[in-house]
């Protein structure tokens, strides 16, 4: 049986707001999104995923990119290992960043596209980003310069939306509000004024992934913000809402690819 490959950098980075990471891996990701723009490029190999235009596929030199909170998985094409480089960045950066030149909110609307000119621009961006001694006026340029292309070529205007359903909404507000807090799905389902199965139903149809499955992913994203704040692996894990250590350990790697450990060490 072959072995699993999986090597992740995090990348430690001076800029705040700004994580930086290279994988190889024939990891499967399953569903799950992230509170910040992610962009990236196709280093070697290709993968699928899921997105909210479908499937899409990405082979190396493509640029793959996410929004904030938007769903998507990711896994090798035939089973070989990829490597790709990552940007993610906090939408409250970004805003600051293309305010000057782009009125009101925008959004991505390519999960992958072919881009030799944004490419070059991401390189640079990335080796900015990760140079031992970064040149601040190279990255604020190099910076700037790809966010408000990739918002003129790949966005557009954010259109209105009128959100979840009501059922739906009532749900995620209580797994947003409390995600360190346990909950049965017959709790959520009496919130919301439905039936267990209805809940269920039309949460994975709305959302993407399972009220669980939000809520594990809800619980890693506030085990990073504990670690960020300085909390130890163990206390992160309880806080977070993890039975344990090992526990929040797996929710890590299986969403993000990469060990809490690694991710304290990176951003310390």
């Amino acid at each position: 049986m072959p072995s699993r490959i999986h090597r992740v950098e995090q990348h430690r980075l001076t800029v705040r707001g700004i994580e930086a990471m290279t994988l190889a891996s024939d990891h499967h990701f399953p569903r799950h999104s992230h509170d910040q723009f992610g962009i990236g490029i196709m280093a070697r190999g290709a993968h699928r995923s899921w997105s909210g235009v479908g499937h899409v596929n990405a082979s190396a030199g493509d640029l793959i990119m996410v929004n904030p909170g938007e769903m998507h998985d990711g896994a090798p094409l035939d089973g070989n290992s990829r490597v790709w480089r990552m940007i993610y960045l906090d939408p409250a950066l970004v805003a600051r960043e293309v305010s000057e030149e782009i009125v009101g909110p925008v959004e991505i609307v390519r999960p992958v596209a072919r881009d030799p000119f944004l490419a070059r621009l991401f390189a640079q961006l990335f080796a900015c980003l990760t140079a031992s001694q970064s040149d601040r006026l190279a990255r604020d340029e190099n910076l700037l310069r790809s966010l408000i292309y990739i918002m003129r070529k790949h966005g557009m205007a954010r259109p209105s939306s009128g959100g979840p359903s009501p059922c739906v909404a009532k749900a995620l507000q209580r797994l947003d509000s409390a995600p360190d807090a346990s909950v049965s799905l017959a709790e959520l389902a009496a919130l919301s004024g439905v039936s267990r199965f209805q809940l269920l139903r039309g949460f994975a149809r709305e959302i993407g992934i399972t009220p669980h499955a939000y809520l594990v992913q809800r619980r890693v994203c506030l085990a990073k913000q504990l670690l960020a704040a300085g909390q130890t692996l163990a206390h992160a894990a309880i806080q977070a809402g993890f039975a344990d250590q090992s526990h929040m350990t797996r929710a890590f790697v299986r969403q993000l690819g990469i060990t809490p450990g690694h991710y304290r060490a990176a951003i310390s």
